[in-house]
């Protein structure tokens, strides 16, 4: 009854690979979730975050609203020889009203180690693996996840992956104003979520506004906290952080992004920030696509692009994920439009497994600076392998089997020249008002 009720306010750079021989396997439908009775201080949803340099957040929810924020942990099974304290959360959504959400940063960890802990005093043990300090450091890549049976798929094949870190560009649960959903997605999730960091950005499904009544995001910032105060950001739907020798951001697709923004203030200022001796690498990642050959939402990036890219491009970003697009597609290095050696590889990889389905129309010719493309459900890895090199790999879901379809060794535009080629551009775009 209450799902029908929501229902009515709302409707107020080298490789070439043949594809064309492949049949896709046909949808499949939405997963559905039995109840299954908990007590109230039971830590439901649990999932990480990396919460600045050698600190890590942990999230979860109770039904019990008293229930402390506080986890135990330590090296050891069972043997929690520390313990942190953290804060709560929750919020009303029409008829739902969330349970109390906990996020509690534990720290400071030894990297490339592993923890195991506990939630609110009782319930099961956990145990999660910190990222390396250092190189090789590898990245699971999978956005528009929802909660089908090709995203169980897609977790699936995740989770054979040896991966240090989750990112995610944007459209996590689908839940689409059904706040159930969001908690059925924390369940579904969990397994993986609570094991390895999950950086994830905004995407339109995580909107959920309703003029007059709700602000858009409010379960997305309640639910996934990300470091946005540790870098400096002044909202959840932008930030950065730092994995061994790779600085990452998270730019929002649904916040202003114009030069007036505060966006893009702290963009520029997040810039200024990196030590590309430190950090070579530079991955940005936003939920909708710059460079699309799909025929689906065309032109929808258009306005960030042109307000954005050439910011990115004076800094030297190596690598753009991007998500919205229900399908895979890698450029060539492109900048403005065209091939550019000193630009970012573009990346689209909205194909998690999503319940609307795939996006089979492309245009025709082929762009120039498109390398590879297919409407496909999958997951990527990009593994970080030194200072100078790294190892992207996309898996097409093909029969509850990941088969590798793409894949191209990436070159730093450290290593090319470009950063210091472009060094007194940079610095004049970070100086101008």
């Amino acid at each position: 009854m209450v799902p029908k009720l929501i229902l009515t306010v709302i409707l107020l750079i080298s490789v070439t690979v043949t594809t064309a021989d492949y049949l896709r396997p046909q949808p499949r439908e939405t997963l559905h979730f039995q109840w299954s009775p908990k007590p109230a201080s039971y830590p439901q949803q649990v999932h990480i975050s990396l919460a600045g340099d050698e600190y890590m957040r942990v999230t979860w929810v109770t039904d019990d609203q008293s229930s402390p924020s506080i986890v135990e942990y330590g090296t050891s099974p069972g043997r929690y020889s520390s313990v942190a304290q953290g804060e709560s959360t929750s919020y009303s959504y029409l008829f739902y009203s969330s349970g109390k959400i906990h996020h509690t940063v534990i720290g400071p960890l030894e990297h490339s180690t592993v923890y195991f802990y506990r939630c609110g005093g009782q319930g099961p043990e956990f145990q999660l693996k910190t990222p390396p300090a250092q190189f090789p450091v590898t990245f699971a890549v999978a956005a528009d996840l929802g909660q089908t049976g090709w995203t169980k798929s897609t977790l699936d094949h995740i989770d054979q992956c040896k991966y240090d870190v989750h990112l995610l560009p944007g459209d996590l649960s689908y839940a689409d104003y059904m706040q159930h959903r969001w908690d059925t997605f924390g369940e579904l999730v969990q397994p993986l979520a609570s094991s390895r960091p999950w950086m994830v950005t905004e995407g339109n499904h995580e909107q959920e506004t309703i003029p007059l009544l709700k602000d858009g995001f409010e379960s997305f910032n309640a639910r996934w906290k990300m470091p946005f105060e540790e870098s400096g950001s002044s909202s959840n739907l932008y930030y950065s952080f730092e994995v061994a020798g790779i600085h990452v951001i998270m730019l929002g697709s649904y916040t202003d992004y114009d030069e007036q923004s505060d966006q893009y203030r702290w963009l520029k200022v997040d810039l200024s920030k990196v030590d590309r001796k430190k950090t070579p690498w530079l991955l940005v990642l936003f939920h909708v696509p710059w460079y699309n050959s799909n025929k689906a939402h065309q032109g929808e990036g258009d306005g960030m692009m042109a307000a954005m890219e050439s910011l990115l491009y004076a800094a030297s970003v190596d690598i753009v994920l991007a998500g919205h697009v229900h399908a895979y597609e890698r450029s060539k290095r492109v900048n403005n439009g065209r091939s550019d050696p000193c630009g970012a590889v573009h990346i689209t990889i909205g194909d998690g497994g999503n319940r609307e389905g795939l996006a089979h129309g492309y245009k025709e010719p082929q762009p120039e600076w498109s390398i590879f493309r297919e409407a496909s459900f999958g997951h990527g890895e990009l593994k970080i392998v030194n200072s100078t090199h790294a190892f992207w790999s996309w898996h097409r879901n093909d029969d509850d089997e990941p088969v590798r379809s793409d894949q191209v060794w990436i070159t730093s535009l450290v290593s090319s020249g470009c950063v210091a080629e472009k060094r007194h551009e940079l610095r004049n775009v970070l100086m101008a008002p």
